[in-house]
């Protein structure tokens, strides 16, 4: 049985915010309403970016291994393409609030 989600969120400029998600993580891209939002394909799930002048709140929490902004998600890769996708986020022009890293390596 395989799930996916579905997930919506502000992004700022659209044509930025997909530079990042496709030219960088490499995601492809799906329907789409111009100017307005497009679906792109997470690690097969249906991320939706929205053009919006909001901004998420910059909240952050102390966890186990150390402070994290909160909302955030993210992908569970395999160490190799962790790997490559660490590079290229790296090699980009982009700015990140947090540096990649590994996190629960070896648990599900």
């Amino acid at each position: 049985m395989s799930s996916t989600i579905h997930l919506a969120i502000p992004a700022g400029d659209i044509e930025t915010a997909l530079a990042f998600y496709r030219d960088v993580l490499g995601c492809s891209t799906g329907n789409a309403e111009l100017g307005r939002w497009i679906d792109v394909n997470f690690w097969g799930n249906e991320l939706t970016l929205h053009q919006s002048e909001e901004r998420l709140p910059s909240v952050r929490h102390d966890v186990d291994m150390g402070n994290v902004p909160v909302p955030h998600f993210g992908a569970h890769l395999s160490e190799a393409d962790f790997q490559a996708l660490k590079r290229r986020i790296e090699d980009s022009s982009f700015d990140y609030l947090d540096p990649p890293y590994r996190r629960f390596v070896g648990s599900v």
